[in-house]
């Protein structure tokens, strides 16, 4: 049985139209103030332009071949039909996706040597919410 011990709303802030933002400590910090000992953390993105993704942390070049990559596979360049002009945000965002879930342990997130948590801004510059819920058991 898993039980709620915390939910909280992390704000951020991007100031590029697509950006790769560390978000590890923040989540981090949630968990260890919530002080469940073991169980999940939830992380969620409630936007259709932006995602929540597990990559590695170590090497900062992974985040912008990470951003070159989807930019290759969702080009700007296409007549989508979208009147916004935003329609490669929200595919990028789709094949990413809104939420990652963590094991905790010891009031710490279960991540690889090599993991961090990244918020995926798809259009911005915007300021942007990413809830974070922490489930004991």
């Amino acid at each position: 049985m898993l039980n709620n011990k915390s939910n909280m709303i992390i704000k951020v802030e991007s100031d590029k139209t697509d950006q790769v933002i560390d978000i590890t400590s923040q989540i981090s910090d949630v968990v260890k103030n919530s002080k469940i000992g073991k169980g999940i953390c939830y992380v969620y993105v409630p936007h259709t332009t932006a995602a929540v993704t597990i990559n590695e942390n170590a090497d900062p070049d992974v985040k912008e071949d990470f951003l070159k990559g989807l930019g290759e596979i969702v080009p700007d360049n296409i007549p989508y039909k979208h009147s916004e002009g935003n329609s490669p945000a929200h595919i990028k965002a789709s094949m990413i996706g809104a939420g990652e879930m963590i094991i905790v342990e010891d009031d710490q997130l279960l991540l690889g040597v090599w993991q961090g948590i990244y918020f995926c801004e798809f259009d911005g510059p915007r300021q942007r919410k990413v809830y974070v819920k922490v489930l004991e058991g």
